[in-house]
């Protein structure tokens, strides 16, 4: 079993393979107990998402890893791989844009409440 850490790098690499650009990876461990990692990358045409999409399924099975899911192949503007711990969004550019998941997840890095220290 690879930690989030490889998991990640493995991923990126299948990615990078199909040539997915703008690849971006987000460290969502103190914001959501569902997952640890979202990886975003961009493909130019419904067919490249579903490539990148096959590639990361395919290179992570190779290394012992389960995908739980795979959403958005109908359409193929916006895939979604759920590795666990690791989620991938596979985003033609204008979806990209409209959704903007970067900007989100960083306004909910900053909304985070910080922890107090308690006096000893």
């Amino acid at each position: 079993m690879l930690t989030t850490e490889e998991k990640t790098q493995a991923v990126v690499a299948a990615l990078e393979d199909i040539k997915a650009t703008n690849i971006t990876v987000i460290d969502t461990s103190k914001l959501s107990p569902l997952f640890d990692r979202m990886i975003i990358a961009s493909a130019t045409s419904r067919r490249q998402t579903k490539a990148l999409a096959d590639n990361v399924a395919v290179k992570l099975k190779e290394r012992g890893e389960e995908v739980l899911g795979r959403e958005g192949e109908d359409s193929g503007e916006w895939i979604l791989v759920d590795l666990g711990e690791v989620l991938v969004h596979i985003m033609q550019p204008a979806i990209r844009d409209y959704y903007n998941l970067e900007e989100l997840w960083s306004k909910a890095q900053a909304a985070r409440p910080k922890l107090a220290k308690v006096p000893e």
